[in-house]
């Protein structure tokens, strides 16, 4: 049997409650003063990039309402006209837009259509986002607590923040629907340039340049 009783050091006394107060030492709190990281972040979003898109989601819906409905929307078609009529101009321009390509049976165009309505709809929801949880910036830009009257005016030129997660949540799917747009972009004129521009090399410089560069 092991016995203590003749243990060269006495076993030290039970720690009682003030000999342990040194081990609050390592006790992390949190804490509440202001500045630290309770505080919530804000998306801000650019005026330039609402008025942008405000302009040009009933454009692009426009544009795909064309390519999906095709050949009903093209010249001699039902809903061709007044709705279409541009594009009996523009599809002798883009034979992408035009019979060549439909005729042969070219999936690119309605596949991209396609992916314009996924674009949009991010586009769209990144929008009604902005207006419902969005509200007018104080001088520091933070969200204001006062009540905001909201109205077309406000959303297109007012400074406005979203707050808190909803807000990140925001400017995720407005970073996301941008990279799919220049990804498409890229997509769109890499299609011709590895086609020999088969679909716009018929045209001259001046018509090449503004009735196809600057409105892509």
């Amino acid at each position: 049997m092991v016995s203590t009783r003749h243990h060269p050091k006495d076993f030290p006394p039970p720690t009682t409650p003030s000999s342990a107060s040194d081990g609050t030492k390592y006790v992390v709190r949190s804490s509440s003063t202001p500045g630290n990281g309770n505080r919530k972040g804000v998306h801000t979003p650019s005026m330039v990039v609402l008025a942008w898109l405000t302009i040009s989601v009933p454009l692009v819906l426009w544009d795909t309402g064309y390519v999906l409905l095709r050949p009903h929307s093209m010249p001699g078609g039902k809903f061709h006209s007044p709705i279409w009529t541009p594009y009996a101009l523009y599809g002798t321009i883009d034979y992408v837009y035009g019979w060549p390509a439909f005729d042969a049976r070219n999936g690119f165009t309605a596949a991209q259509g396609l992916l314009n309505l996924f674009e949009t709809a991010a586009y769209v929801l990144y929008l009604a986002v902005v207006y419902f949880y969005g509200t007018t910036a104080t001088s520091s830009g933070r969200a204001t607590t006062k009540k905001v009257k909201k109205s077309l005016p406000w959303f297109l030129f007012e400074e406005k923040v979203v707050p808190g997660r909803i807000g990140s949540l925001a400017l995720l799917i407005a970073f996301s629907s941008s990279v799919a747009t220049f990804s498409k972009t890229i997509l769109y004129w890499c299609n011709e340039l590895f086609s020999g521009f088969a679909n716009i090399g018929h045209n001259n410089l001046f018509n090449l340049i503004f009735l196809w560069i600057i409105p892509k």
